[in-house]
């Protein structure tokens, strides 16, 4: 073998073996530690139910799925979708499977999408109050979030519960 040959080899292993180092570096790294949350924000509420917004980011090299979220301000936090129902009226409802946010991609929380929504409010949340929320995924891993409250209408969507169907 002649030394380009074998400096081309070596270099090449080495390469490899870093490449590989590399993805298992990845493969290791828990999906909250690639997800950065900016723009958060909660709609204020006196009683009942309220939701949370802002812009979630995946920095990471795999996707990422947000299964549920918590919160010590409300009794219960499902993650949620409006859809159409073809006639002019918007319905609420949980989302089937969570929030997946593509690897290097945004997923937008926003009224009359997709958001998190603090059911059962313990208390009231007026507006310039922080809520923590903290954010659960697929792989166990969880995020803490600070949403500054806002004065916000809504989008006056109904609200459709879960199906009874074994989800819980």
């Amino acid at each position: 073998m002649s030394k380009v040959a074998a400096v081309l080899t070596g270099t090449a292993l080495a390469l490899a073996v870093g490449l590989g180092a590399c993805t298992e570096q990845h493969h290791d790294e828990k999906m909250a530690e690639t997800v950065q949350v900016s723009e958060q924000w909660a709609s204020a509420a006196d009683t009942g139910m309220t939701a949370v917004f802002g812009t979630l980011k995946n920095t990471g090299h795999h996707d990422v799925r947000i299964v549920s979220a918590t919160s010590p301000a409300a009794g219960m936090v499902e993650v949620h979708e409006v859809v159409s129902d073809g006639g002019g009226s918007k319905t609420m409802r949980p989302k089937e499977g969570g929030l997946t946010i593509a690897a290097g991609g945004t997923h937008e929380l926003v009224p009359g999408g997709d958001h998190l929504m603090l059911m059962d409010l313990k208390a009231p949340l007026q507006p310039g109050a922080d809520v923590p929320v903290s954010l659960m995924f697929d792989d166990g891993s969880s995020l803490p979030v600070t949403a500054q409250v806002r004065d916000f209408a809504g989008g006056n969507e109904n609200y459709q519960p879960p199906s009874p169907r074994g989800h819980g």
